[in-house]
């Protein structure tokens, strides 16, 4: 639609101008200091940073229906800046202009409700939300389309320039990176730390394809976090890891999207993500809490945070149920499949624990909860997923592992409705799902396959006196149509098939 074709009282609002005044605010001393340069901890006391707009309040006096009025008819633009993240232009990047927003078609992503027979495997009504279907195939693109439309608004106002980016990763945060880097030609270029051995084919590829320069460094992802945050701190890099403040504002759009996909009723909702470098339930903490202080929702949803007891720092945290008492210990893991989520030491981590506080000081104890899933029952929950029509990846296994245990264990009410973070398309984690299929897990994952699960494709090759088609060779039409009667005829029977006469 045309802009002069919408209702006038929404015409002024819908293509948004800058404005604001973003600052990045440290969440242990208080300090703050200027977004005009690259900035990941607090030069005072190191911790991480968030970022916050000094002019929020403007944003009140427009009230909240009319907010939703704004997002509702921006999604019948066809401005490229405003198909993506920046729909929510206000809320996670005010101050960039539409001119330096880069979008590759991110966000956005399709909300699929279980089907009845997934639904009453788990005990109530819920849905994925596929962030798998990112231009990368995975969430990590929300926030690197911030993060990288900052990056190319301070090139283009000159600001910036030479720029190398630089992120560690288990394989989702490199691919992203990578892509993005690839296509802001302008200045930029990218490298990638991953874990040697420890990141899937299918992952190892995607930045390998984008152009990134791909640098294995022995150990796990904490081990590679430790040489990008040295490298940080001591070389003109740009960090596109979640310790960055712009990843963590161009993630909150998933809180936006499941808003606005239900109506903006979100108060009988919980929200389930996988719990890696703690980012990504930061971002969708924040992006409710941002809603909520505008208006545009009357109520909180239910935030659950889900890790493996491989990788569970964070849920051991919150095991100790007297916040007085909590003490945050680094874990180290060991080999999980939900491979994006095996970080034992989440840089996000004090920023989660600022926000849950928040949080529940909002909407109650029990408005955010953290659950531990095994190995065995992300890999069941995967596949039982992706064999009732979804595209999950290990990390929306493990979120639906979690969802099916708060249900049988009364955590959770079945009256709710759950809607759960596939964060990246199957296809990247097919290694697993292989292994698990031909009973290829090394003991440590403790991954045992069920037999009702497991799958493997059928030979029927016919016997000598059946003639067969080879490479380069043509059957004549006797001989082929021997062929195809004899498969048909085998196949018909594995398949149980009645003959027409």
């Amino acid at each position: 639609m045309k802009i002069d074709e919408f209702p006038s009282e929404i015409q002024p609002y819908l293509v948004p101008r800058p404005g604001g005044s973003y600052r990045y605010e440290c969440l242990q001393c208080g300090k703050e200091y200027g977004v005009e340069m690259l900035l990941y901890t607090c030069p005072e006391c190191k911790s991480v940073l968030m970022i916050a707009d000094r002019e929020w309040d403007r944003l009140k006096s427009i009230p909240g229906h009319l907010w939703r009025k704004i997002f509702d008819y921006r999604s019948m633009l066809t401005t490229p800046a405003l198909r993506g993240i920046y729909r929510f232009h206000e809320l996670i990047g005010s101050i960039i202009p539409l001119d330096s927003v880069i979008w590759l078609g991110e966000g956005h992503t399709p909300v699929v409700g279980a089907n009845e027979r997934l639904s009453q495997w788990v005990g109530m009504d819920f849905y994925f939300k596929n962030d798998g279907q990112n231009p990368s195939a995975s969430f990590k693109d929300r926030g690197m389309a911030s993060a990288f439309s900052y990056l190319n608004y301070l090139i283009r106002s000159g600001a910036l320039k030479d720029v190398l980016a630089i992120c560690a990763s288990t394989g989702d945060t490199s691919a992203s990176a990578a892509l993005y880097a690839s296509y802001l030609v302008n200045g930029v270029k990218s490298a990638v730390l991953l874990p040697h051995g420890k990141v899937t084919p299918q992952q190892l590829g995607q930045p390998l394809g984008s152009g990134a320069r791909v640098i294995e460094v022995p150990g796990v992802f904490d081990d590679c976090m430790k040489i990008v945050e040295y490298l940080s701190e001591n070389y003109a890099v740009a960090l596109m890891n979640s310790k960055n403040a712009w990843r963590i504002l161009g993630q909150e759009s998933y809180s936006y999207e499941i808003a606005q996909m239900f109506d903006y009723r979100v108060g009988n909702l919980t929200v389930v993500v996988p719990i890696g470098n703690a980012g990504n339930i930061t971002a969708v903490m924040q992006g409710f809490m941002k809603l909520h202080d505008l208006g545009i929702i009357d109520s909180l949803p239910a935030v659950m945070g889900v890790q493996s007891e491989h990788a569970n720092p964070v849920y051991l945290y919150y095991l100790e149920a007297d916040p007085k008492k909590r003490s945050y210990r680094p874990v180290t893991v060991k080999p999980s499949v939900a491979q994006a989520a095996m970080i034992g030491n989440p840089v996000s981590m004090p920023r989660v624990m600022r926000l849950v506080e928040k949080y529940r000081a909002l909407a109650g104890e029990e408005s955010v909860q953290v659950m531990e899933v095994k190995e065995q029952e992300i890999m069941d929950a995967m596949l039982t997923a992706n064999r009732n029509g979804h595209v999950a990846c290990t990390q929306g296994g493990e979120c639906l592992a979690a969802i099916r245990n708060a249900v049988g264990s009364g955590r959770i009410s079945r009256d709710r409705v759950a809607v759960l973070d596939a964060t990246a398309h199957a296809l990247k984690f097919a290694t697993f799902q292989e292994k698990y299929f031909s009973d290829g897990f090394e003991p440590e994952f403790g991954v045992v396959p069920k037999k009702e699960l497991q799958n493997a494709p059928l030979l029927v090759a016919p016997p000598e006196n059946v003639p067969c088609p080879r490479p380069g060779t043509e059957l004549p039409p006797d001989q082929f149509q021997a062929f195809v009667e004899y498969e048909g005829a085998a196949i018909a029977g594995l398949l149980g098939l009645r003959s027409r006469g």
